[in-house]
């Protein structure tokens, strides 16, 4: 999937639904699962001419089409708009077909693509088709809450009660390229207001730019990205278990708690990009809360270490040395990382690798201290099995934010501490000067973290991981393989008690 939007002509070919079908199930594998539509026996004459004329031009006898196929071989329910049949409306009849659909894919526990394009309820049916969108959304949280995969495509265009319903729950959103999506029709705005709606905002590309979609994908690069996706969320065979890696073997470095930090601090120093290219087999960048929120200082996404899946997220180090700190709108991400582990029954990896959260007017303003101890809350009582990988810099608040875990990994060089040492160091003594001092004394390498029961499992670095980031990235990918699977293997029963009670004894 692009990390971001795609370069686009200025008047890109839209598909019909026949033609979004076509372009992105497997050759011939396409069934239908409509049945003739039941319109309302209220619908006046004119309203019935419409709708035959609708037929007419569309091909299609309602506005949405239904069925199955396969992917990439693998079998997938879908729900495509015909926007040419009253510009994608959803009436009575649609909304029927649409919760019809959704319910047997979650009978029949198959993974759900919807490619909505809509201009939104069926106005010639008023209230009672502007109610349908309450039983979709019903059916669809039903759908999720069975574990099963439901994921979004938004097309040109998305609008009103659609994408204020089905087409905003998606596990994973994409859009295609230059779509016009929002709550807001610009032709209702402008007989409102007398004035057009500002342009480039109701456009996925900016959407985005905000964390509300994960990605803009032209419609012949949709079945990649799917079929990425459920490489993760619906593996061939399953979760298999993991072999045991050499590293359990690993024991903590010799040097010092300083070396190791001078060591964490080095710009070349791989992060969790590396750890995802050279240590996962297949990996889903997501993007932002879904809500209108992106943070840089955090990365989220779908992966695939050897036999298991997991959601991931932990921090990203920023490429250039003036960039911000991880703000507030991370956690609120993170949060997200959460909900997806829970509803997919997967396994959550934090990635923790920080020099601190951002302290400034901005991250006070939104919420930092809230935000960091609403994570820990959501980790620490979290039903689903959790890894977390002290990567290379632990500080502060930004990193026990991701820390609570049923199994914790640590590089050799990863250390953990309340305060970079040279805050502990004034705090102390009022000068930085004694920052290697306190380091030692504080206990924040990886020898002092296992010795304290932290730390289940250490990757070793030979001797540094900023001279061999790809054979690091690939020893940890195995060991991240190993530690899920031990997660997987705790009772759910005892999941939670057993987390709490590994941070109530530390150091006993």
């Amino acid at each position: 999937m692009s990390a971001g939007p795609v370069a686009t002509a200025a008047r890109p070919v839209r598909l019909d639904a026949a033609g979004l079908i076509e372009a992105v199930l497997d050759a011939g594998s396409f069934r239908s699962w409509d049945t003739a539509p039941v319109q309302p026996a209220s619908a006046s004459p004119e309203y019935l001419a419409e709708l035959e004329a609708a037929a007419a031009k569309s091909g299609t006898d309602e506005s949405v089409i239904t069925g199955e196929g396969l992917i990439r071989g693998r079998r997938v329910a879908v729900i495509v708009s015909e926007f040419r049949f009253l510009a994608g409306s959803i009436g009575q009849a649609a909304a029927a077909r649409i919760t019809a659909a959704i319910e047997r894919a979650t009978t029949e526990r198959l993974p759900l693509l919807a490619g909505p394009a809509s201009g939104g309820t069926r106005m010639q049916e008023g209230t009672l088709a502007f109610l349908g969108m309450v039983t979709i959304t019903d059916a669809v949280r039903r759908h999720k809450a069975a574990g099963l995969p439901y994921l979004v495509y938004l097309r040109h265009p998305t609008t009103g009660g659609v994408m204020a319903s089905w087409g905003s729950l998606g596990h994973i959103t994409v859009a295609e390229p230059g779509a016009l999506l929002g709550f807001l029709g610009p032709r209702v705005y402008e007989a409102l207001h007398g004035e057009p709606f500002p342009e480039g905002v109701q456009v996925s590309e900016n959407l985005y730019r905000h964390g509300i979609i994960d990605a803009v994908v032209p419609p012949h690069e949709l079945a990649p990205v799917v079929d990425r996706a459920l490489q993760v969320l619906r593996p061939d065979g399953g979760d298999t278990a993991p072999p045991a890696p050499q590293t359990l073997t690993v024991e903590p470095s010799t040097r010092d708690a300083w070396s190791s930090i001078e060591l964490s601090r080095n710009p070349r120093r791989p992060d969790l990009r590396w750890l995802l290219a050279a240590g996962a087999d297949v990996v889903l960048p997501l993007n932002g809360t879904g809500e209108g929120e992106k943070d840089p200082g955090l990365t989220l996404a779908l992966a695939r270490f050897g036999g298991q899946s997991c959601i991931v997220l932990g921090h990203q180090r920023p490429r250039h040395p003036d960039a911000k700190p991880m703000g507030p709108g991370s956690l609120r991400e993170a949060r997200r990382g959460m909900m997806l582990a829970q509803d997919l029954d997967l396994p959550l990896l934090t990635v923790i690798d920080t020099p601190g959260a951002d302290l400034s007017r901005e991250a006070e303003e939104g919420g930092m201290a809230g935000e960091i101890a609403r994570s820990l809350h959501g980790l620490i009582g979290l039903p689903r099995p959790s890894v977390a990988v002290l990567l290379g810099q632990g500080c502060g608040g930004g990193a026990l934010a991701l820390l609570p875990a049923d199994r914790i990994i640590a590089a050799q060089n990863a250390w953990l501490s309340p305060l970079p040492p040279e805050g502990a160091s004034a705090i102390l003594y009022r000068t930085t000067d004694r920052a290697a001092e306190i380091a030692r004394a504080q206990g924040v390498e990886v020898a002092a973290l296992r010795a304290a029961g932290l730390i289940d499992h250490i990757v070793d670095e030979r001797p540094d991981a900023a001279a061999e980031p790809r054979e690091f990235c690939a020893r940890m990918g195995r060991a991240i393989e190993y530690e899920l699977g031990r997660a997987r293997a705790i009772p759910d029963a005892e999941r939670l008690h057993l987390r709490r009670m590994k941070f109530a004894r530390l150091g006993h």
